[in-house]
């Protein structure tokens, strides 16, 4: 919401600047994003100048030189373009040395011949409005100012716009008077009196048109005023400038009356032309499945029976709390208004806007829930400014459909609860003082104050605690000391499942790898992108019902994807070789059963080289084994025993991909992308690896148990053997061990050879098997017979000793 300064003091004008401004209202829960400049730098060199006469250019067609009376000695000579200028016009003048809101400086300048000593201004060179072909004459709007007055004492031409985020409790913030009330509170300066103490109208039947509100839970109140002897044409500079300054497009007094009455009050209105409605009578109901309007923007929109529309005799009019319709616009020729401001329900105006892709300043403010009571505020600003801007005169009566709410109870708010809740002592009368301040009504009882929440507070302000809150922020949330709760003998400490997941984080960046942390919403697509069959688990998705945009539609699967997306950034941006993890949870749909399963997993992708070039002019490439080393350093942490099984993986190369096993559980997968799936995110070959943290923590010990390294020595023995190429390793591995018991305290493959010498379909295998007992220092006797069992358990994969 943009407000700017100049609006903003006419109700409260502290003595501070803009960024003290800011400071104050950001500090008590206003944010300001940020600070504007609106319309020219500096209002030095505009002045108001009195156009003497405006004589054709000898040599332009449409140039005119004008005599200018700026209020010094002689005249100026300017040329002008514009159509409209003539002779007896008050015009906004820019001198020599006048800086223009886009920066450029202005000097003399010389047109077909002839220099001219300024520029006459049109409205939107200044900001100030749409402007158009026409220069801007000030005696039509705003009386006949002296030649030479400063042109900022006439229009507001330079002014700071604050930029405000208001939080969605907080829908009285979104109208300038709300925002004054706030710094009125924050900083102790007067309050004007609210814009709306008077109203020209009165109460009672209206002739002639009638409201039926059908669905009043979706309509709270609904009231609307007549309005005759309308003239419609342009609105007073003033009240264009601070429409755009408030990011609004004036179009004309009745429309720029609405939107400015919005702005002040944070009420919506609509004016209909009375003469276009149908029998004078609008009709507030469910609209049919399948109705279709057409808006103010031009665009046929199509609804159902959840939406509410204003209709007449021919149908709908309007979108109720979104949209008018173009059937009963406002137009040039429109006499008579009917003035309608009603409450809607905050939770259907959402739902619609949601439905229709249709958000408007209106229903941005009656989706965040708005008090019937401001009903009225709107009305009276509303018809006052008809009367002073349109020469309307206003019709007996107003249709008030609905009412307003019954008061809600006083709220008791105790002393001793204020300094219990904040840590410090907050005086009863400062406490009354800050409340009053922001309009509550406060009455002095024993203990405390009972409070009475205004209208506009209502949904915000229900509980003592809130209460509490309020004087916490005006007194002065940076006052409150740091404080530790009371702990009441509790301790606490991270489960066994936080601990896993953080040694396992600490892991990874131990051995170089940097953490990314990715959306929990992905892409549709990323499921084709990962070749995913329409079978596949991972097609289980948790599909979002109100995403953020369609690329974040559905909760990822894996996270694979984010990681992908990371390193496709980093290769992008002159970062080739990547090592990066993610933690953190994956999603999958429930077949037959609301909700998701959710585990927390932890994935790592690597690409590129794994180390810096050494002198030999070589570096290691990450490949499925690099990735194998980190995750037995990975899993080595918490000394759980796995196994890898070849097992396809769509999305991994076919034959260099497998599923990681601990016992009869299957902890996640490890292998190289798939060329083609690699190839869709931009890059070359990539290694990766996912597990399941909530299952290794299953797996793994509470407590970690230290097994001591032994009083003799290991003794190491190699052994070549030779065997069918279709013999995995590990079967090799598992076989050793197990024929050996529990004095091979390690075996490794070092070398693998295939040829000739050991024939055709067959592949030797280099084994290091390591020996050690807690007893004696072993000898090659003590290992023989160790090693023919080896052996023998070896021959029935088909193995030979390789002499």
């Amino acid at each position: 919401m943009r407000v700017p300064l100049p609006w903003l003091r006419e109700y409260c004008d502290p003595p501070l600047d803009a960024r003290a401004i800011e400071e104050r209202l950001t500090m008590t829960g206003t944010k300001v994003e940020a600070i504007h400049s609106h319309g020219v730098p500096s209002s030095e060199n505009f002045v108001v100048g009195l156009v003497l006469s405006a004589q054709a250019h000898p040599d332009a067609d449409r140039l005119r030189v004008c005599s200018v009376d700026l209020g010094l000695q002689e005249p100026a000579c300017i040329v002008c373009g514009a159509p409209n200028v003539a002779a007896g016009q008050s015009v906004a003048v820019a001198r020599p040395g006048a800086v223009m809101p886009d920066g450029t400086k202005l000097g003399k300048a010389k047109l077909r011949g002839i220099v001219s000593e300024g520029m006459i201004l049109s409205e939107s060179e200044l900001e100030i409005g749409p402007g158009g072909e026409g220069i801007l004459v000030l005696d039509e709007i705003d009386g006949t100012p002296a030649p030479g007055t400063a042109l900022a004492d006439v229009l507001a031409i330079s002014m700071e716009v604050l930029e405000l985020e208001i939080t969605p409790n907080r829908p009285d913030c979104l109208g300038v008077y709300g925002v004054a009330r706030e710094l009125h509170a924050a900083t102790g300066a007067m309050l004007a009196a609210e814009p709306w103490a008077t109203d020209p109208g009165s109460a009672g039947p209206v002739d002639g048109v009638h409201v039926d509100v059908q669905c009043p839970e979706l309509c709270p109140r609904f009231t609307a005023r007549v309005l005759q002897d309308v003239t419609i044409g342009q609105s007073p500079a003033w009240l264009k400038a601070r429409l755009t300054a408030a990011g609004q497009r004036p179009i004309n007094n009745v429309v720029d009356i609405t939107n400015y009455v919005m702005l002040l009050t944070g009420q919506p209105l609509h004016a209909f032309d009375l003469d276009r409605v149908a029998g004078s009578a609008l009709t507030v109901r469910r609209a049919g499945d399948g109705e279709q309007v057409q808006t103010l923007d031009g665009q046929t929109r199509t609804l159902d029976g959840e939406m509410v529309v204003i209709d007449d005799a021919q149908g709908p009019t309007s979108i109720a709390g979104l949209m008018g319709g173009a059937r009963s616009e406002v137009e040039p020729q429109t006499t008579r208004v009917l003035l309608e401001v009603a409450t809607w329900n905050g939770p259907n105006i959402h739902r619609t806007s949601w439905a229709l892709g249709l958000r408007s300043e209106a229903s941005g403010r009656f989706e965040k829930g708005l008090a019937p009571e401001q009903c009225m505020h709107a009305q009276a600003l509303a018809c006052r400014l008809m009367v002073d801007l349109c020469g309307a005169s206003i019709a007996a009566g107003t249709i008030d459909v609905g009412g307003v709410p019954p008061a809600g109870e006083p709220i008791l708010l105790r002393e001793e609860r204020v300094n219990a809740i904040l840590g410090v002592p907050v005086a009863s009368s400062r406490q009354s003082e800050i409340l009053r301040a922001l309009d509550f009504q406060v009455q002095a009882v024993e203990g405390g104050l009972s409070v009475s929440v205004p209208a506009v507070r209502r949904q915000d302000v229900t509980r003592e605690v809130d209460l509490i809150e309020e004087v916490a922020r005006i007194d002065g949330l940076e006052r409150l000391p740091a404080t530790l709760p009371a702990r009441r003998g509790a301790a606490g400490r991270l489960t066994h499942a936080q601990r896993v997941r953080r040694a396992a984080e600490d892991a990874l960046v131990g051995r170089g790898l940097h953490e990314v942390v990715g959306w929990s919403f992905a892409d549709p697509e990323l499921l084709d992108r990962l070749r995913l069959p329409a079978d596949h688990d991972m097609r289980k998705v948790v599909t979002l019902e109100n995403p953020l945009s369609d690329g974040q539609s559905i909760m990822r699967p894996t996270l694979l994807g984010s990681l992908m997306d990371a390193a496709r950034h980093n290769v992008a941006r002159n970062g080739p070789d990547i090592a990066l993890f993610e933690s953190g949870t994956v999603y999958r749909a429930v077949p037959d059963g609301p909700g998701a399963d959710e585990h927390h997993g932890l994935a790592a992708v690597l690409s590129g080289a794994l180390a810096p070039v050494s002198w030999s002019g070589q570096s290691p490439r990450a490949d499925f084994f690099a990735a194998k080393a980190l995750l037995e350093a990975l899993l080595g942490r918490f000394d759980v025993p796995f196994t890898l099984e070849p097992r396809p993986w769509p999305f991994l190369h076919p034959g260099r991909s497998a599923a990681i096993l601990t016992g009869t559980h299957t902890l996640g997968f490890i292998g190289e992308v798939h060329p083609l799936v690699a190839g869709a995110w931009d890059l070359d070959r990539t290694a990766a690896f996912a597990v399941d943290l909530g299952l290794l923590a299953r797996c793994a010990q509470q407590t970690a148990t230290f097994r001591g390294f032994g009083a003799f020595p290991s003794l190491r023995q190699d052994l070549a053997v030779t065997l069918p190429s279709d013999v995995p390793a590990q079967a090799v591995i598992d076989h050793a061990r197990a024929a050996a018991g529990e004095m091979l305290t390690d075996v490794r493959i070092f070398d693998v050879y295939t040829g000739a010498q050991v024939g055709e379909g067959r592949r030797s295998l280099a084994l290091a098997l390591t020996f050690s007992s807690q007893e004696q220092t072993l000898t090659d006797q003590d290992i023989a017979p160790l090693r023919e069992r080896i052996v023998s358990a070896l021959s029935g994969l088909g193995g030979e000793l390789r002499g």
